[in-house]
């Protein structure tokens, strides 16, 4: 557990929860979920005593749970926000442990050729750019004073700001900080969810050339498309990320019209400068999560036009060589017919006597072979077929 007090400009670190109420500024409390889960009871008593605000039982049980979709709810003394981040694995598991954020960033940035699928364990799994959609639930708690977080060991938005706030610790108040504190755990959250957002954000480039690689594959006449599995997988972590997204835009809405009704005053709503910053930052918040919305709706979309030209495709090659054969059929008919009738068993026939009868008949075969072919050209049963590039 990390304590933060955050006032006057000034950074304060310290292991052990404060026995007082900050009279200026305020605490960011932060835990993971195995602290939490590890007392209950004892974490939320320490919290009531820090900050004077009781956390409910229900929500406590919604902080330690794994698979908690977004959400939003409130009391009157506090409000929770559960917000799903990506987390820094991509081993399918929503629920599952750590790994290197190194591994991660290479697994975006590599180029995943058609039909390169991740593994876990030896079992299939989504390819290794749909596999960064792994996430996990942040609790934060919006307390008068404190903003109290709970979330998995590993956190590569936690950490960072938790470094940015040592750095600014460690250095003097005559030195020059590029950011500004935020002014309350409202700033502080809506900080944190808008680099948790961000992260969505960059994976929109790893899963446009995921699918455009899967495009030009189905389109591909050398090589047939068998990866048919695993097109259905990104489907479906397609439609996951949209649910997701969904989810996340309901919770900001509920918490943007938290942040209004702390306004109303019973005359009537007054917004002042810092609560105007507050909204600014919450639509910021929720425009990015509209644009990973539309991303993913226009990938699903994609996908599906690119199936359905991938048939018609397979269709029109397979009308094409019906019509080859035809032809072919068409032209071996009158030869046939030709060859059967010299080929009856009658005593007397025509030129089967005569020298040149032979050199006749595979003349005329020719030639009939010749005007259908020009007929059938001239109908355009037949045509060209296009310059490989």
């Amino acid at each position: 557990m990390d304590i933060f007090l955050i006032c006057d400009n000034q950074v304060t670190q310290s292991d052990a929860l404060p026995g007082s109420i900050p009279a200026h500024g305020f605490f960011w409390i932060d835990s993971t979920h195995e602290e939490v889960a590890a007392d209950p009871e004892g974490w939320r008593d320490m919290i009531a005593c820090a900050t004077g605000t009781h956390i409910y039982e229900p929500h406590l049980k919604d902080a330690i749970n794994p698979a908690h979709p977004s959400y939003f709810d409130s009391t009157q003394d506090y409000g929770m926000v559960v917000f799903r981040k990506l987390s820094l694995h991509g081993n399918g598991n929503s629920n599952a442990g750590d790994n290197s954020d190194t591994a991660e960033t290479a697994a975006a940035a590599e180029p995943i050729e058609s039909g390169t699928i991740a593994t876990v364990g030896g079992k299939r799994a989504v390819p290794a750019a749909l596999s960064n959609l792994t996430t996990q639930p942040i609790t934060f708690f919006i307390l008068d004073n404190a903003l109290v977080t709970v979330h998995e060991h590993h956190s590569r938005t936690i950490s960072a700001t938790r470094a940015r706030l040592m750095d600014y610790a460690n250095k003097s108040s005559k030195a020059q900080h590029t950011n500004r504190l935020p002014t309350s755990p409202e700033d502080l959250m809506l900080r944190l969810l808008n680099a948790m957002v961000d992260k969505y954000l960059e994976l929109r480039q790893p899963l446009t050339n995921q699918l455009d690689r899967w495009q030009r594959a189905l389109l591909d006449p050398a090589r047939p498309f068998k990866d048919w599995l695993t097109l259905l997988d990104a489907r479906i972590e397609l439609r996951k990320l949209e649910s997701l997204c969904e989810e996340q835009h309901d919770a900001m809405q509920e918490l943007r019209d938290y942040f209004v009704d702390m306004d109303d005053d019973g005359d009537g709503i007054t917004i002042s400068r810092t609560r105007d910053l507050l909204l600014v930052r919450i639509h910021d918040v929720m425009e990015h999560i509209n644009r990973v919305l539309n991303h993913a709706s226009r990938l699903e979309s994609s996908i599906e036009s690119a199936v359905q030209i991938h048939f018609s495709a397979v269709a029109h090659r397979t009308n094409e060589v019906m019509r080859t054969l035809t032809v072919i059929t068409a032209l071996f008919m009158p030869l046939t017919l030709i060859t059967g009738i010299f080929g009856m068993n009658f005593a007397v026939m025509p030129l089967l006597q005569n020298k040149t009868g032979f050199w006749l008949t595979m003349i005329s075969m020719v030639l009939i072979v010749v005007g259908m072919l020009a007929f059938f050209r001239r109908r355009r049963y037949l045509e060209n077929p296009p310059e490989r590039r």
